[in-house]
């Protein structure tokens, strides 16, 4: 299983925002910390504000800070949201025309893993994976 660059980012975001809880942030502060684009950002941070994982506020003084405590965030949850699907093979889509989708054992493994790989993201928090390097 692979995250896509853009729960990559999700992640990364508010593992920065974990690590400074009181303060607001600028996105050009997380670009540039993380070396990647602002307008790849600007995409995952308003997605994380439509979903209520953080709040912006614009004009000056403003900025982005957690709506939530670290601890309240389920990884799993993050996840879930975050990526577009989970389409692990032809036959996990909506439009699957795999000839072997009624005989074939891999589809109920794979799902298996799957719910196994969220289950172990379920139990871990935000604040589990912010870097002690980032918190003062």
């Amino acid at each position: 299983m692979k995250l896509t660059q853009y729960t990559d980012y999700s992640l990364r975001v508010l593992m920065y925002l974990g690590s400074k809880p009181d303060e607001k942030v600028q996105i050009d502060e997380i670009a540039g910390f993380y070396n990647i684009s602002k307008n790849h950002l600007m995409k995952v941070v308003n997605h994380l504000a439509n979903l209520e994982y953080i709040k912006t506020t614009r004009g000056r003084g403003g900025g982005i800070m957690l709506n939530y405590k670290p601890y309240e965030l389920k990884l799993g949850d993050i996840v879930r949201k975050t990526e577009d699907n989970f389409h692990m093979a032809e036959c996990f889509r909506e439009d699957n025309e795999c000839a072997l989708t009624n005989v074939c054992g891999l589809t109920p493994v794979l799902g298996r893993a799957l719910n196994a790989y969220l289950s172990t993201l379920d139990e871990y928090t935000l604040e589990d994976i912010i870097p002690k390097a980032l918190l003062r």
